[in-house]
């Protein structure tokens, strides 16, 4: 099967309003597929779904031993933050302790996600800073590695040295030369595989022996998991709702990972339209498949079989599942 398959239904009343459709892949520690919908072989751009592979070379290096870095800067490094206290305090401490400042990321502003800390902006008549970017801490990894190789200040540059370790990385995790990559939202090369390769990639972590590279990353994002992302994010609440035993990340225009150690599998998945909540309701889906997620607990109810309500607090419809998912 090569066109998208049915991911999430939006019904109203009796009537199926909406059916967003995707592709997804379940590998196993071989590289092998498992199950999959839609098309495997999708080229795709994983976005932030990435982060896990981009900090790679910054434990290979040995630079963030070097620098003495804690599973919550190497969680952080894997994150896609909303800019609360709980992320930005930690990332300044950061950039101090390597002696650089705001000035040194190359991310750019973006105004916080999380409400109280876009409100104390405004009061404070403060513009937001690079700090506030939801990927300041993906590029406190870049810096770090950066010191270390002792590499020029436009670490973002697909030619510099730590864009081709990251290259190098995620050409290796995926088993595949990439055939390109665009540039991320945070201004770093984001590297295209197909899905399989990003499932493949996953698969590799969650096999990967206890003390590597790619172990230390996953249980520091499980472990962390509100450094991750942030208190009503999906990846936050799903990690919560599995005990920490399953790594999870969300990518820009509707990607979706998940690291699942105990049972070896790998899961990579695009929402062909895009959408947050399309790929939000799939990945929930194929954990509860998995039997890795309870699919009664709340964090799992606000995006499966989620209902809908209009403003007036009414209850118009529900978002569910497609059939072949679950």
């Amino acid at each position: 099967m090569t066109n998208p398959a049915p991911f999430a239904e939006i019904w109203r009343g009796p009537f199926l309003e909406s059916v967003h459709s995707g592709h997804a892949v379940i590998c196993d520690g071989t590289g092998q597929i498992v199950d999959a919908w839609g098309n495997p072989e999708a080229v795709i751009l994983p976005r932030s779904s990435s982060k896990m592979i981009q900090a790679l070379p910054l434990i290979t290096s040995g630079a963030a031993d070097k620098a003495g870095l804690t599973t919550e800067q190497l969680a952080l490094a894997c994150a896609s933050h909303q800019g609360a206290a709980i992320h930005t305090d930690r990332v300044a401490v950061w950039l101090e302790t390597l002696g650089l400042s705001d000035d040194d990321f190359r991310c750019g502003p973006q105004e916080p996600s999380d409400t109280p800390a876009r409100e104390a902006l405004i009061r404070a008549h403060e513009k937001p800073c690079q700090i506030h970017n939801n990927c300041s801490g993906k590029h406190s990894g870049f810096l770090t590695l950066n010191l270390h190789l002792g590499g020029g200040a436009d670490y973002v540059d697909p030619d510099h040295p730590i864009q081709r370790a990251c290259l190098e990385a995620f050409e290796t995790v995926t088993q595949e030369t990439s055939p390109g990559y665009g540039i991320d939202g945070c201004s770093a090369p984001n590297y295209a595989s197909t899905l399989h390769g990003m499932a493949r990639a996953m698969a590799h972590f969650a096999n990967a022996a206890e003390g590597s590279a790619e172990a230390r990353l996953h249980q520091a994002m499980r472990l962390h998991p509100e450094l991750v992302a942030g208190e009503g994010r999906a990846c936050t609440e799903l990690m919560r709702a599995m005990d920490g035993k399953v790594a999870l990340k969300t990518g820009a225009e509707g990607f979706f990972i998940a690291i699942l150690p105990e049972q070896k599998l790998g899961i990579a998945l695009k929402a062909a339209c895009g959408t947050t909540r399309a790929a939000e309701c799939a990945i929930a889906a194929l954990l509860v498949r998995l039997g890795a997620l309870d699919a009664n607990h709340p964090a799992t109810l606000k995006r499966l079989n989620a209902p809908i309500k209009n403003w007036r607090g009414i209850e118009t419809g529900v978002l569910k599942p497609a059939a072949g998912l679950i």
